[in-house]
């Protein structure tokens, strides 16, 4: 199993979504963060200390992560600083809060 985070730009989650949704069918956790990358926090000629992102969190079988990753960087993509970063890693256990079971590897 993998973990995929995907900071990417706010007006870019129904179009992500959307294209994620096409990929199969997972478990989607959104979070409404704030930071900044190389770039600085620059929008034009303003600064900011931090802009607003939105995080995607997901976790997907081995098999369909590289699909996760592609439908994410196409549908996310402005071409412009700041359209965001995908994180991939590798999910060791889960443990379902509910009735206890772990799964060793995800």
């Amino acid at each position: 199993m993998k973990m995929i985070r995907a900071i990417i730009r706010p007006e870019r989650e129904r179009h992500t979504v959307q294209a994620l949704e096409a990929v199969g069918e997972f478990a989607l956790t959104k979070i409404p963060v704030t930071g900044r990358g190389r770039q600085g926090a620059q929008t034009g000629m303003l600064n900011y200390a931090e802009l607003a992102k939105l995080m995607l969190m997901l976790v997907v079988p081995d098999e369909r992560a590289d699909a996760v990753v592609a439908a994410i960087m196409r549908s996310a993509y402005t071409g412009f600083p700041g359209d965001g970063r995908i994180f991939v890693s590798a999910v060791e256990k889960t443990v379902r809060l509910r009735t206890g079971e772990i799964r060793e590897g995800g």
